[in-house]
């Protein structure tokens, strides 16, 4: 199964919530996407190809996480923010939730504790939504990728 009302999922390729929402999309074998740096640039890729060589992503002209963060929140529908129970979003996390307020693109900050919040809102989307999912690095908030898995497993499989 997939996620309610979504056809394609994009994400920035970064280790963690990103990788994690695009390597879910591959198994699952739904459509997937979005921007990364320049060169791949992801903390585990750091010369390129980089993350380009797992997944079918497009490259920023510049080597900037800020610019690939507000091309993928920009060419979205709607945008689902991922973080481990009780967290709060900084860093990229912050920056895209503050990017998606002022693209005024739909959004939602969950844990990755929340799958019936996360279901209920993705149900309200409408059909072929093209959804952006960002949240914290792996190194940043260690597990983040196995819960992320896991909590899209719930939601599709709910």
């Amino acid at each position: 199964m997939s996620l309610p009302h979504v056809a394609r999922i994009v994400s920035g390729g970064q280790t963690g919530a990103d990788r994690a929402a695009l390597d879910w999309a591959r198994n699952r074998g739904i459509d997937r996407a979005g921007w990364c740096p320049r060169g791949g640039l992801a903390e585990d890729h750091p010369d390129p190809p980089g993350v380009l060589a797992e997944h079918p992503l497009r490259e920023t002209p510049d080597a900037s996480y800020e610019q690939r963060t507000e091309w993928n929140v920009r060419d979205s529908d709607a945008t689902l923010l991922l973080v481990l129970p009780g967290a709060h979003p900084t860093g990229g996390t912050a920056l895209t939730l503050d990017l998606a307020r002022q693209h005024s693109r739909p959004h939602l900050l969950a844990g990755t504790d929340e799958a019936p919040a996360v279901r209920a809102w993705l149900s309200s989307l409408p059909d072929g939504s093209v959804l952006n999912v960002a949240g914290p690095r792996e190194s940043t908030a260690p597990g983040i990728h196995a819960a992320v898995l896991a909590l899209l497993d719930e939601v599709a499989d709910g």
